[in-house]
């Protein structure tokens, strides 16, 4: 049988392959965004699975640490992001990058 620790990391495997996923096939900034935050959600979890000792232990506090630290860098480079999408909608007109005709080879 799959440990309950096992479980939780192939859950943040899967997590952070979706948010790959998201992240290089739409060219939409906010799905960019969206997949950027559910893959740090994936490596989330998978640092919790990895402070696991086993049933008859205290988990490690070190990796919960660094996971509360992560979630608040995560809400202001989601912030900071957000407004730079907005920034390039004000500026371009579109919510999406486009390469440049000219910079092409």
């Amino acid at each position: 049988m799959i440990g309950s620790a096992v479980l939780y990391a192939l859950g943040g495997v899967a997590l952070f392959g979706m948010g790959l996923y998201a992240l290089l096939a739409y060219p939409n900034l906010l799905r960019k965004i969206l997949g950027m935050n559910v893959m740090g959600t994936g490596a989330f979890t998978i640092l919790i699975a990895a402070a696991y000792r086993g049933s008859d232990a205290a988990p490690d506090p070190v990796p919960h640490a660094l996971v509360i630290t992560g979630i608040v860098v995560s809400v202001c480079a989601t912030g900071l992001a957000l407004s730079l999408a907005v920034r390039i909608q004000a500026v371009t007109g579109a919510a999406y990058l486009t390469p440049d005709e000219e910079d092409a080879p």
